[in-house]
């Protein structure tokens, strides 16, 4: 097998054509977070973006998008915004994680969502999660029956859209809501959630911002974001600003008006999104591996995401590996404890010497 590293932006169009042949060729692979359109955004304004292009008898058979981050740390492109992650490759192709980081001349690589079935990689899943979707493939009169058998989800919007309705006026869902209103409202109501929940901004986050405006003017049907609404009345009441392929929608920037929360409109536009999505061809909403109550209400199944890393380097994985016990020891009140350990403390100083670039 041959790996050669280019700049993503370096790709010529037979090759983004073979990318996307390569997405069709297999449903697995559909999530706009593995498109070339996706990776290309993300390279425009990330210049560390590169892509590991796999041949293989003297066909290109996979592709590798990747970012390296502090100089010496690979992760997956667009890592804190890609909730799909892996190798876009040909049905049957094998591959060396190992052969495919020093192609890249990467210490290490590291994934949080990483696409579970992804066998060459297994070895290296720290932990292995469900991501709840919401498969309309069979059509959204199926998924409602499904969803009525199981639970009261549906019973529960449909009654909380009639109070939202009688209070407020009546409902109306736009699919892909082109206007300012949508998403000035739910840009308001995301930056508000960050601040109370102490998370960074994601649209103050500029080179964020960026692929988001460029992923919301395109009109490639392998990756485009479009924004959701439900208004009542004149008032919009719940958005999504999602990334949509041609089968698969990621549910990504969710947000609803906290002082209508008793109308649970953020359920209720998830619904309304399935039941357009699945008339637009949508097979199903992968809504992410966060753990959510809602989320499992209207699950009707989920696939495999792992986190962990691929390393080649044993002094950088370690340090990271460290520098990952420590976090998880702040988090839980354990720092003294690990401060207190010797080992952790030569490889956290390690850490900084190898994120210093010393």
């Amino acid at each position: 097998m041959k790996i050669s590293v280019v700049r993503a932006t370096d790709l010529g169009p037979a090759e983004l054509d073979r990318w996307r042949a390569l997405q069709r060729a297999d449903p697995a692979l559909a999530s706009p977070f593995l498109s070339p359109e996706f990776t290309l955004a993300v390279a425009r304004v990330r210049p560390a973006a590169r892509v590991a292009v796999l041949e293989d008898d003297g066909q290109v058979a996979g592709f590798f998008p990747y970012e390296v981050r502090r100089r010496v740390i690979g992760v997956p492109i667009g890592f804190g915004i890609s909730d799909c992650q892996g190798l876009v490759h040909a049905k049957g192709l094998e591959w060396d994680p190992i052969a495919l980081l020093r192609a890249c001349n990467l210490p290490v690589w590291e994934f949080d969502h990483l696409m579970g079935d992804q066998a060459p990689f297994a070895p290296y899943h720290r932990e292995r999660a469900g991501s709840p979707i919401m498969d309309v493939s069979k059509g959204y009169e199926e998924y409602v029956a499904d969803r009525m058998r199981e639970g009261d989800v549906i019973r529960q919007a449909n009654r909380k859209q009639r109070g939202m309705v009688r209070d407020l006026g009546e409902e109306r869902f736009v699919w892909e809501d082109r206007s300012d209103t949508a998403f000035d409202a739910l840009r308001a109501w995301k930056s508000a959630q960050y601040q109370r929940t102490q998370q960074y901004d994601r649209f103050d986050t500029p080179w964020i911002r960026q692929v988001i405006d460029e992923l919301m003017t395109s009109g490639a049907p392998g990756c485009r974001a479009v924004v959701s609404t439900i208004y009542a009345g004149d008032r919009p009441v719940a958005a999504h600003l999602g990334l949509r392929s041609e089968s698969v929608l990621a549910y990504w920037f969710p947000s609803y008006d906290t002082e209508l929360h008793k109308y649970s409109a953020g359920i209720l536009l998830c619904l309304r999104m399935a039941e357009a999505g699945a008339a637009d061809g949508i097979g199903h909403i992968d809504l992410g591996k966060s753990k959510a109550l809602y989320k499992d209400r209207l699950r009707n199944d989920e696939l495999p995401v792992a986190a962990g890393r691929v390393g080649r380097s044993w002094s950088v994985t370690s340090a990271r590996r460290a520098q990952d016990a420590m976090m998880r020891s702040v988090k839980t009140g354990k720092v003294g404890d690990a401060l207190r350990s010797g080992r952790t403390g030569k490889l956290l100083r390690m850490v900084k010497s190898r994120l210093a670039g010393k």
